[in-house]
């Protein structure tokens, strides 16, 4: 008898995978509208809703550094019709703030949308144009050089603290309320340097406001020629960022695999891959499995990072 219920109940989720989704399905972004979450978010949320031709409603629900959307999508129905997108800081939140869900117990990743790469960029005004020579700058006036952030705990922070830890610089870190406030700042020559996410900077650079040192991950970028990455500049220092789909961790595996099929064609469709790539983005497609094995590992990884450099957040 058991067996049989066994049965029926695998026999109703796989039935249900094949008809989904039946009814509009809810992407919550636990950020503001126009991030770079926001924008990679809602391009996808177009491309699902051409495949499968049910609305797809963007809901933003900002604050907390994203722990409050994050929370909704915790305790949503796991029945796939409530997704969110997010991205790295997800795994480092666990570590610099008590949380009312537990990132491995209760989201599951879906599938992993792009890596994402952190561009170091200075003002002008502080007369560097690569990063050998911030690096000759910095040990020549130790503790003079000023690096703004989205404030502490941010991935600008992290990045700097991998950077600062890979060649001993003594720089002084400015955190500031957002990355907007911090990407102000430096354009203004307030501070001297930053990292931030390519599609944040891309335009300054080529407006010549900003001047590119270094990208992170293993190989450059294609919208930025020419900027050496992390791994050429500082060998085997690099965490790749990246942005996901998660679900309830609930959610039937047959859902998750279908949800995690489709996101992933829907990334790595012509058009959806062209706009991340010009966007700075590596677009990737990773399926649900994979991608929730880069979130564990790298939920311990950036945790390293924190209570190596004793970071607290705001």
């Amino acid at each position: 008898m058991i067996r049989l219920f066994i049965l029926l109940l695998l026999a109703t989720f796989q039935v249900g995978a094949a008809d989904f989704p039946a009814k509009p399905v809810r992407l919550i972004v636990p950020f503001p509208p126009g991030g770079p979450l926001d924008i990679v978010g809602r391009l996808v949320a177009r491309r699902l809703q051409d495949q499968w031709g049910q609305s797809v409603v963007v809901d933003n629900r900002g604050g907390a550094s994203g722990a409050i959307g994050t929370d909704q999508l915790a305790k949503s129905a796991p029945d796939g019709y409530t997704i969110a997108i997010n991205s790295t800081p997800i795994v480092a939140t666990p570590h610099l703030q008590k949380l009312p869900y537990d990132t491995l117990r209760d989201i599951a990743g879906v599938s992993q949308i792009a890596e994402i790469e952190y561009v170091l960029v200075a003002t002008p005004k502080s007369g560097v144009t690569a990063f050998d020579e911030l690096l000759a700058a910095a040990r020549r006036q130790p503790g003079t050089l000023n690096y703004a952030s989205a404030g502490n705990g941010s991935g600008q922070h992290l990045y700097m603290e991998l950077t600062k830890g890979a060649t001993g610089l003594n720089l002084n870190h400015v955190p500031y309320k957002g990355a907007a406030a911090a990407l102000q700042a430096l354009l203004a020559g307030e501070v001297d340097f930053m990292y931030e996410v390519a599609v944040g900077v891309i335009p300054h650079i080529k407006a010549g406001k900003l001047r590119a040192l270094l990208v992170t991950g293993t190989r450059p970028l294609e919208a930025l020629p020419g900027v050496p990455p992390f791994e050429s500049a500082l060998p085997g220092v690099g965490i790749t960022a990246w942005h996901g789909m998660f679900a309830p961790a609930s959610t039937p595996r047959p859902i998750l695999e279908q949800l995690g099929a489709d996101i992933g064609r829907a990334v790595l469709s012509p058009e959806v891959s062209a706009r991340l790539r010009e966007l700075g983005f590596q677009p990737t497609g990773v399926p649900y499995l994979r991608f929730n094995e880069t979130v564990a590992r790298d939920l311990e990884r950036w945790g390293k990072v924190i209570r190596d450099n004793n970071i607290r957040a705001d």
